[in-house]
């Protein structure tokens, strides 16, 4: 095969020899296919839009524009403790075509002796289970993670997720990137 016919490469973007499966909090955006909105049905109205505290750092929003894809995703993310019991979702977003996450896999106890499951395998498992009931795939390949370091990055990435419904919204309005 010559040159003109390879597929790009892609850029791993996991940190090498790192174990996705190690206790800590993980920031994960997962994109639809050709960024398609999939999930929100209509604008989004910002007077509508909450955010429910269910725990220290924990917040769910309340007020988005879900479509029936939208709101099977938000189904399938608030199940994704009782499929991973070492694991839980801190806070999470669902945007037109991309969902944004802050997903906590807890240390080991007594009770749960065996390893949490890797990042990559939560997510596949996340995006076949939407799959399956919608009858068709919407994803893009892949996923973006970034392995949060301290409280302060933490409380980054929980900001992000609270503002970027807002910032959409007002791009949306003002044509601005």
């Amino acid at each position: 095969m010559n040159d003109d016919n390879k597929f790009p490469t892609r850029k791993n973007n996991r940190l090498v020899n790192y174990d996705y499966s190690n206790p800590g909090a993980y920031f994960l955006t997962i994109c639809t296919s050709n960024r398609h909105n999939f999930f929100w049905n209509g604008e989004l109205d910002p007077q509508k839009l909450s955010w429910i505290s269910i725990g220290n750092k924990c917040i769910r929003p309340k007020g988005l524009p879900l479509s029936k894809a939208g709101e099977i995703v938000f189904d399938e993310l608030e199940q994704w403790h009782s499929i991973y019991e070492p694991v839980t979702i801190r806070s999470f977003v669902i945007m037109p075509d991309h969902i944004h996450l802050i997903v906590a896999v807890l240390p080991k106890t007594n009770e749960h002796p065996h390893a949490g499951p890797t990042v990559d395998r939560m997510v596949k498992q996340f995006k076949g289970s939407v799959t399956k009931r919608l009858g068709y795939s919407i994803w893009q390949r892949s996923f973006f993670d970034r392995v949060i370091r301290n409280p302060d990055d933490y409380d980054d990435c929980t900001k992000y997720i609270i503002n970027n419904p807002i910032r959409y919204s007002y791009s949306r309005e003002t044509g601005e990137k």
